[in-house]
């Protein structure tokens, strides 16, 4: 069959460049005689591996020297208890919900301490982000707390809220290195990598100094304190080490690319072929309120399940993989990550207005 248009939400697509280079490295990394899946995390090789991929990330996002950047396992959802024990010094948080994961991070801080829903987009389906130019944030919280992408939902903060000076927490496993970001505006920005970045398996942590504490929650896990793993540089027990050696390859490879502002430019072109075709056409409609599209994760409809059923079976047929929409919503996604070559986006399109005349 060869290679199939991959729109999957995560694990995704991947850049053929770096899966060639490593599958040409699979028996034998740079003369070493093993892959890097067997060799010790403590080898000099690996050093060099960690050691390059945190650079290339700190180049890539300009990342200040007063955070740390920090390669985690147990994915974005274990971050969700690690925020909570490690920030909540008040006991207080506020979260903004825009989606399936913000929700599941508000609900496991309510178990850590007084979580505060600030403000939600639940009442239309998470298919816009509320106005959080002015909220009720609490004077006692530690972080006020957001998921910048919403992959499910196809929603994506444009616009950062104003936090009243209290540090700002995004999980933005799903927008991860798709354009430019001012680290600074963050007190911790992190994500799960599977989307934009590399395999399952890996979580990266960027962190502001002063928020990594000795004084964290009573029962906090060894493992789950920042501490722990910032003063361990990531090494306090066996990292992901094959899952952060592609991350590296990947980060080498957006460099290539022309960096972040390539990126951008190349995805809001992606983006722009899906929506435009989705605004006319009379079959397929997206279901965001358009000044707060994603370029990651775009969700349509035909509003006729059996129809959605028909055309995500004949685009699967067709080599357009995963377009199912996730089980809480049903309709169709198209994942389109840094990754996403623009043919495959054309490719959709055109397939589309095929099924379209074809249905109509």
């Amino acid at each position: 069959m060869g290679r199939v248009y991959n729109f999957s939400a995560g694990p995704a697509v991947l850049p053929e460049e770096v899966l060639q280079e490593a599958a040409a490295e699979m028996m034998d990394y740079k003369g070493c005689g093993m892959s890097v899946m067997e060799m010790s995390h403590r080898s000099k090789e690996f050093d060099t591996i960690i050691k390059e991929a945190e650079q290339d990330l700190r180049d890539l996002m300009n990342i200040p020297d007063n955070y740390k950047v920090l390669f985690l396992q147990g994915g974005a959802s274990q971050q969700f208890s690690a925020i909570p024990m490690n920030l909540m010094k008040n006991g207080v948080a506020d979260y903004i919900v825009t989606g399936q994961w913000a929700k599941k991070a508000y609900q496991e801080a309510c178990r850590y301490g007084k979580a505060v829903k600030v403000a939600s987009s639940e009442d239309k389906t998470f298919s816009y982000i509320p106005d959080c130019s002015d909220l009720p944030i609490d004077e006692d919280a530690d972080y006020v707390y957001i998921c910048e992408n919403n992959t499910i939902y196809g929603t994506k903060f444009k616009k950062l809220p104003n936090t009243k000076g209290k540090p700002l927490v995004a999980d933005v496993s799903s927008c991860f290195l798709s354009e430019p970001v001012d680290v600074t505006k963050y007190g911790v920005i992190y994500g799960g990598v599977q989307k934009n970045i590399g395999p399952a398996g890996v979580v990266i942590v960027i962190i502001r100094e002063d928020l990594i504490r000795d004084d964290v929650m009573e029962g906090t896990p060894t493992m789950l304190k920042y501490k722990t793993q910032a003063d361990a540089d990531s090494l306090y027990n066996t990292p992901p080490c094959y899952g952060i050696y592609i991350c590296g390859k990947v980060f080498k490879w957006i460099k290539k690319q022309g960096g972040l502002e390539a990126m951008k430019e190349r995805n809001e072109k992606k983006a722009k072929i899906l929506y435009d075709f989705l605004d006319q056409s009379k079959l397929f409609k997206g279901t965001v309120v358009k000044e707060d599209r994603s370029l990651m994760n775009v969700p349509f409809v035909t509003g006729d399940k059996d129809m959605d059923a028909k055309f995500i079976a004949e685009a699967t047929a067709a080599g357009f993989v995963n377009l199912k929409g996730h089980r809480t919503v049903g309709g169709m996604r198209a994942s389109i990550y840094n990754a996403m070559p623009i043919e495959g986006v054309q490719k959709l399109v055109e397939f589309m207005e095929k099924f379209e005349k074809e249905n109509a």
